[in-house]
């Protein structure tokens, strides 16, 4: 259910405004939707597994709250995130 550390560090190098960058809203919003991604996966064969749909919960909480401030901050790569990501919003 968890990503690879390749996966992750490429998700970092497609996402981050500069070298090294790790923790800004982009990349953090990237990981959290790939780990999102893998666990809906994870419910279409696991319906009843209640305890990883808590977790599940808590990441798209997290993400939502980090693409507010990141709507507040900076609405141009709020937009640009969000499309790049193909979300909703």
């Amino acid at each position: 259910m968890s990503i690879t550390q390749e996966r992750k560090e490429a998700l970092i190098q497609e996402h981050a405004r500069v070298s090294g960058d790790t923790g800004s809203p982009e990349v953090q919003v990237a990981i959290l939707t790939e780990r999102i991604q893998n666990l809906t996966q994870h419910f279409k064969s696991h319906a009843k597994d209640n305890h990883s749909r808590r977790g599940l919960l808590m990441l798209v909480n997290k993400r939502r709250s980090l693409l507010d401030y990141l709507k507040k901050k900076d609405a141009e790569r709020y937009n640009a995130l969000i499309a790049k990501l193909g979300l909703r919003k």
